[in-house]
C-alpha cells in the first residue's frame, strides 16, 4: 500500500508539473514582446514628465543683444537744396586720332640690277609680319613706301599726308 500510495503522489505531483508547463506554453513571444514594449513605454513617460518638470523650473533664454542679420534703421537725409550750376561752354569735339600702328624697320637690303641699285626694306609690323617693301608699295592699305636709304625708309600716310621716317636700329 505504501507502494501504491507513493506512485499515486508521484502521478499527481507530475500532473501539477505538465499542467504548469502548458499554460507557460500557451504565452507567446508576442505577448512577451508586448509587455516589453509596455514596460518601455511606461519608463518614457516616466523620464518625459520629470523632464518636463526640470523645463518648466528652468531659467529662460536671454534676449539676443545683437542680430547680425538685420541692419540698423537708417533715417532719411535731409532734403539738400538744389544748386543752378552755370551752363559751361562745351569743348569742341576733339579730333579723333588714329593710332600708329607698331612698325619697326629691321634690316635693308640692296640688290645690283642695270638701271643701278634697288633697296628693299625689311618691315615687322605689330602682329609679328615681315614686309619686305621697294619704292612705289603700299603696306598696311595706309602707307605708301617714298625712299629707302641705306639706315631708313620713308613712308607716306594715304589719308593725312604726313611722312612718317623708320630709322634702322
Amino acid at each position: 500500500m505504501l507502494l501504491g500510495t507513493a506512485a499515486c503522489s508521484v502521478w499527481l505531483a507530475s500532473a501539477a508539473g505538465v499542467a504548469r508547463q502548458a499554460q507557460e506554453a500557451r504565452t507567446t513571444p508576442r505577448q512577451i514582446e508586448a509587455a516589453q514594449f509596455d514596460a518601455l513605454a511606461a519608463d518614457m513617460q516616466t523620464q518625459a514628465g520629470r523632464l518636463r518638470e526640470r523645463l518648466a523650473h528652468a531659467p529662460a533664454p536671454r534676449e539676443a543683444i545683437r542680430n547680425p542679420f538685420r541692419f540698423a534703421e537708417r533715417r532719411p537725409a535731409a532734403a539738400r537744396p538744389q544748386r543752378t550750376l552755370p551752363l559751361a561752354e562745351a569743348p569742341p569735339p576733339a579730333v579723333l586720332q588714329i593710332r600708329e600702328p607698331a612698325l619697326q624697320l629691321i634690316g635693308v637690303a640692296e640688290t645690283n640690277t642695270n638701271d643701278g641699285p634697288v633697296r628693299t626694306a625689311l618691315i615687322t609690323g605689330g602682329h609679328s609680319e615681315l614686309m619686305m617693301v621697294t619704292v612705289g608699295q603700299r603696306i598696311l592699305s595706309r602707307y605708301d613706301v617714298v625712299a629707302v636709304a641705306a639706315d631708313a625708309v620713308e613712308l607716306k600716310d594715304v589719308d593725312t599726308g604726313a611722312i612718317r621716317r623708320l630709322i634702322l636700329q
